[in-house]
């Protein structure tokens, strides 16, 4: 429902006592007012048109006809010519344990201790060892007993197998297995070695750990 609003103005004019002048300065007043009232009347009717929101309506409409002939759909959805490829992730994108061990050259240098480090961030429970003969990987293994021992030394050998690239493995009385990983052809570590040490990494252990004691 619009709501109409009067104002009233209020003119200071020199006393006329002609009736004639009387009736033209009331009839201009009245015209004022109308004028004013009709103003308002418009002002509030497309106040009401446009919703609570005056930013308008956010609802569909059909596209005008200047927009059906710029082609604006294809620009926004895309066009159905279009070529789509699917692209394989390069080398750096794939996890360590993903990717696969390349041959090493005995010219290659070995890896930089700085670049090791980074890469340490990226292996599970190794750490790097600082020998005569170059830089080394190792980890150690806590296991329930002897037997659980024989068992992950097993499960490591069937996960490197397909690598070609052994760590040096060490049963230890009575419950630890200790795991060592570089290349030897280049005196130090390289990218293989990190490549393997992920790899054992997804070997399941939970089974071969000591239980956790629960107290009540």
């Amino acid at each position: 429902m619009a709501t109409t609003s009067h104002l009233s103005f209020s003119f200071v004019h020199p006393r006329i006592s002609s009736p004639r002048h009387h009736h033209h300065h009331l009839t201009q007043l009245f015209s004022i007012q109308a004028q004013s009232r009709l103003s308002l009347k418009t002002t509030t009717t497309r106040t009401e048109a446009m919703g609570s929101d005056l930013l308008g309506d956010f609802g569909g409409r059909d596209p005008f006809p200047a927009e059906v002939e710029s082609g604006f759909a294809d620009k926004v959805l895309g066009n159905v010519d279009t070529e789509h490829k699917i692209l394989i992730p390069n080398f750096s994108a794939l996890s360590l344990a993903q990717q696969d061990c390349s041959s090493v050259s005995p010219l290659q240098n070995p890896m930089s201790i700085d670049d090791a480090q980074k890469l340490l961030k990226k292996v599970i429970g190794w750490r790097l060892l600082e020998e005569e003969d170059g830089l080394k990987l190792q980890c150690l293994w806590k296991l329930r007993d002897f037997k659980c021992g024989v068992e992950l030394v097993n499960r490591i050998y069937r996960v490197t197998e397909p690598t070609g690239h052994f760590p040096n493995l060490h049963l230890e009385q009575p419950n630890q297995v200790r795991a060592e990983l570089w290349t030897s052809s280049i005196g130090g570590l390289s990218m293989k070695d990190f490549i393997v040490a992920a790899k054992i990494d997804e070997i399941k252990t939970s089974d071969l750990v000591p239980r956790k004691r629960i107290w009540a």
